[in-house]
């Protein structure tokens, strides 16, 4: 009674964050139509400060650079900071490249660090302090702005109440794996949905930490760029609307970015995103739930800062799915249609439904119209499996940051990967190999036996669930083994294995 009570419990609590996803997509639908106009532009364009901060990134400064050069807007009203903390030779890269521009004419500087203090905070603070523009937009190295950003979005400060104005993200590449293909789903689903459905709301939403613009002042008030959290840009974005700032959400406004190609790569990410979101909470949900607010923005801003919990109760739900699938095999037909099917529908179903709707409204990665959900619905199995895949690694982070304050930013390393076919594995950067690689083998062997076993008892409707656990531990472990043992072997075995996954 007590396993069967504990797995209830845990499934019940997951089901509940999956009728979250539900309410969002209803809210979204509900006010897809409030399509702001573009304010007419300024008497006077401000002075814009464009910040960008570098951490070893030799394959794609120069692109982002090149791209920041190219803006559409006034060049007396332009300054560009390049935040070099660099110790390779990305800061020769950037010291030439900046030479050759001031050259020609453009205000551009290369602020290089000796010593990376506060991490991507602690340069953003510093280029601050020496900013001429009363804006301030930031790109991190993987991102390549088209032209018109800045008249696109500096015009909605003409309302003062605006601190800060966040364009939404597309994908330059996309199309390059499967991998590829599963990270922006997920990360269509946050700005195609979230994003979108907690501003047209009324409710607090972040500040991604590139492909934005900030008005100084709200970044001052707020008490500045800090480094005690992994997500500097999470924990300034409360911050600043506590403090009385509204911010705006222009889904039209994609800005180009390049997805992690390595599962490593992706992996620390995803563990930098969860550790810092549950730091944040510790630190401000105190502040958010006594603050006076709207109960709405409060209940939605405890679910967004919590919610990488999940992970954690996503690994307990894996311990104890089968051992609680044997304790009720003969239970009568009925407790299982009434009781089960609902809570796994919650947790499941919630989750392709939610991004369904967020590829069926997204724009493909040129910012055209809408593409169909036909061809996304390949991927939905491995999309769940991923994020099953995935809780092993943010479960950790979770855990890390409920009893740790800030911690080293380790950047996700990109390699100017723009097309498929192209080679990233002979490239300088490596991200640190999880260490959790041969525990996601644990968990794929048990699932394994666990279908194998359930396939033989006869549990028909036990093995979708069990498969599921089985795809996602299964891709996790080949994704960050295979490599180990000679790379063009293993990716013509990834080849063969992404299309059964998929499948």
């Amino acid at each position: 009674m007590a396993l069967l009570g504990s797995y209830y419990l845990i499934l019940g609590i997951l089901s509940l964050y999956g009728v979250h996803r539900l309410l969002l997509v209803i809210d979204f639908l509900r006010t897809r139509s409030r399509v702001l106009g573009l304010p007419p532009a300024p008497a006077a364009w401000p002075i814009v400060t464009v910040q960008l901060p570098l951490y070893n990134e030799m394959y794609v400064a120069s692109r982002l650079i090149d791209a920041v050069a190219a803006l559409d807007y006034p060049r007396d009203r332009l300054e560009i900071q390049v935040l070099d903390d660099s110790t390779d030779e990305t800061c020769q890269i950037v010291a030439e490249q900046v030479s050759r521009l001031r050259s020609e004419g453009l205000d551009i500087r290369h602020l290089h660090r000796a010593v990376r203090s506060g991490f991507k905070a602690g340069a953003l603070a510093e280029g601050l302090a020496v900013a001429r523009g009363a804006f301030l937009a930031v790109f991190d190295a993987d991102f390549v702005p088209r032209p018109n950003f800045l008249r696109a979005t500096v015009p909605y400060f003409s309302d003062p109440a605006i601190g800060m104005v966040q364009g939404s993200w597309s994908h330059i590449n996309r199309e390059f794996s499967l991998l590829t293909q599963v990270e922006a789903i997920l990360l269509d689903g946050h700005f195609q949905i979230e994003h979108t459905a907690r501003n047209r709301t009324g409710c607090f939403f972040n500040f991604n930490g590139t492909a934005g613009v900030w008005r100084r002042e709200a970044i001052v008030e707020a008490g500045g760029w800090q480094h005690d959290t992994l997500t500097e840009d999470l924990d300034l974005s409360y911050r600043a609307q506590l403090a009385g700032w509204r911010f705006l959400y222009l889904p039209e406004v994609g800005v180009p970015s390049e997805l992690p190609v390595d599962v490593q790569g992706f992996k620390s990410q995803q563990y930098r995103w969860a550790k810092g979101s549950i730091q944040t909470g510790r630190k401000l949900l105190g502040r958010i739930l006594g603050a006076r607010l709207p109960l709405r923005a409060k209940l939605e801003a405890f679910i967004h800062l919590t919610n990488n919990a999940s992970y954690v109760l996503m690994v307990l739900v894996a311990l104890l799915i089968f051992p609680a699938m044997v304790l009720r095999r003969g239970s009568p037909l009925s407790v299982l249609l009434l009781i089960d099917l609902p809570l796994f529908l919650f947790a499941t179903a919630s989750v392709i439904v939610f991004y369904l709707v967020s590829q069926a409204v997204r724009p493909d990665d040129s910012g055209d119209a809408p593409r169909g959900k036909r061809r996304t619905l390949r991927y939905l199995p491995a999309l769940l499996g991923m994020g099953i895949g995935l809780s092993l690694n943010n479960a950790r982070a979770v855990v890390s940051g409920l009893f740790h304050r800030g911690g080293t930013f380790h950047r996700t390393p990109k390699y100017r990967i723009e097309h498929s076919g192209q080679e990233w594995r002979s490239k300088i950067y490596r991200p640190g190999a999880s260490r959790l690689w041969w525990l996601e083998g644990v968990f794929a062997l048990y699932f394994l036996g666990c279908t194998l076993w359930a396939l033989w008892a006869g549990m028909w409707m036990s093995i979708p669930f069990l498969y599921l656990f089985l795809q996602g531990f299964s891709y996790m472990f080949l994704l960050s083994v295979l490599p180990r043992f000679g790379r063009p072997r293993a990716e013509q075995i990834l080849a063969v294995a992404g299309p059964r996954i998929e499948a």
